[in-house]
């Protein structure tokens, strides 16, 4: 295994990183992941009672999935723009003017869903939308500056850790809630974490968020959108969100539909699969920090190398408890991927541009996210969960190809 080279390829950007870690870092890192966590909630809790939903708003399983699609849709447009002006502003602001988004957003979609107004409700999902990939990128972003290049893709891992978390916490609690104060309640149940991780954050990341020296030109800008080794990156994001929304959307109603468990024990056993990504996206950044020596790319393929036929042999079972296993290890081999991801994306470009890169594949990412609820909607309503199933081991097999020719940022 090659050493990192101690010495700057003249090809390769130039970094501006800190050379000293913060000195709140992980009390830094505590308050963004708590913002996110409750976001990440917010944004699949329509997942664990979809049947429910579908029954009071009278809506197939398609129009179904915009509910939590809509999100990643709004985010693929809003991501570049953001990370744009995140390289030209202050992401420690927008962090909070994106809680305080999300608390109207959530209260917009209570009162939306009590009135059973579908369009209302999406609309207010669009609107969380925005405030999920302002925290997204804005967190990334602050996380890495609070960093050294020896400490910063576990830092960014831990911090990416608090997707499964919410999506754990959202896929296991949106049943209760649901039950206890009706549906259209789950969009407000978690904006309170929200705005107790801004409490933490707020005063602990005192000095960071504002880009050192001039902003990016227009032409530094283009060059993010024109780089391959991005454009490579981004598709391992499109495919490994694709295959983890795929699963998180619609894993429950599989359970419920196929093997007539209650909604309830459904939604608890799929959060299985995104609660493992907290040991897993961690991993991905000690394992490539400390084991590859700073290697991103090992990580990426032997994610999609495990997933590959975990996804594809997925519907051939019905035992409980092996399809809890399957569920464990697609979600810790899935979410490998993720973890390092944004790190990835960072080290690929000039640091000057960073944050547009890290928009660049979060939208790109999100792309898939976004198609992937729908789409397997489409296909379980013309084909059923068997071909869908299938559908997503296949893009699970492209994921291998992709990350076989993945670049390796500072190797030559």
């Amino acid at each position: 295994m090659p050493p990192r080279p101690s010495t700057t390829d003249p090809q390769e950007p130039v970094s501006n990183e800190p050379r000293h870690t913060h000195p709140s870092r992980w009390l830094v890192v505590a308050g963004a992941s708590l913002i996110s966590t409750g976001l990440a909630a917010y944004e699949i809790v329509p997942a664990s009672v979809t049947p429910v939903i579908r029954d009071s708003l009278g809506i197939g399983p398609t129009i179904a999935g915009f509910l939590v699609g809509i999100m990643f849709g709004t985010a693929v447009f809003a991501s570049l723009p953001t990370g744009a002006v995140l390289d030209r502003t202050n992401s420690r602001t927008a962090m909070a003017l994106a809680v305080l988004t999300l608390v109207v957003a959530g209260i917009w979609g209570w009162t939306a869903g009590t009135r059973g107004d579908y369009r209302s409700v999406i609309a207010s999902r669009a609107l969380g939308g925005v405030a999920y990939v302002v925290v997204w990128n804005a967190g990334i972003d602050i996380v890495s500056r609070a960093s050294t290049s020896e400490n910063r893709a576990t830092a960014v891992g831990v911090f990416t850790a608090s997707g499964p978390v919410g999506f754990a916490l959202g896929q296991g609690t949106g049943p209760l809630i649901a039950h206890r104060f009706e549906w259209p309640a789950i969009f407000v149940a978690f904006t309170s974490l929200t705005v107790v991780g801004l409490a933490l954050f707020w005063p602990t990341s005192r000095g960071l968020g504002s880009s050192s020296g001039d902003p990016p030109s227009v032409q530094e800008f283009g060059a993010v959108l024109r780089n391959r080794k991005v454009w490579s990156v981004g598709l391992l994001g499109f495919l490994s969100y694709s295959l983890y929304l795929f699963v998180n959307s619609w894993g429950a109603s599989y359970l419920t539909t196929e093997l007539g468990l209650s909604l309830a024990v459904s939604g608890l056993l799929v959060a299985v699969f995104p609660a493992i990504g907290v040991v897993s996206r961690i991993s991905s950044g000690l394992l490539s920090d400390r084991v590859f020596r700073g290697r991103r790319q090992p990580i990426v393929l032997g994610s999609f190398g495990v997933a590959a036929p975990l996804v594809l042999v997925f519907t051939r079972f019905r035992s409980l408890p092996l399809l809890v296993a399957l569920l464990l290890l697609t979600g810790f081999a899935v979410q490998l991927t993720l973890g390092v991801l944004f790190t990835y994306a960072r080290e690929v470009v000039d640091s000057q541009v960073a944050a547009t890169a890290v928009a660049f594949q979060t939208s790109v990412g999100l792309a898939g996210a976004f198609l992937a609820p729908i789409v397997g909607g489409v296909v379980i309503n013309l084909a059923g969960f068997d071909s869908a199933f299938l559908l997503a081991g296949f893009i699970a097999v492209f994921g291998i190809a992709a990350a076989w020719r993945a670049p390796e940022p500072g190797y030559s």
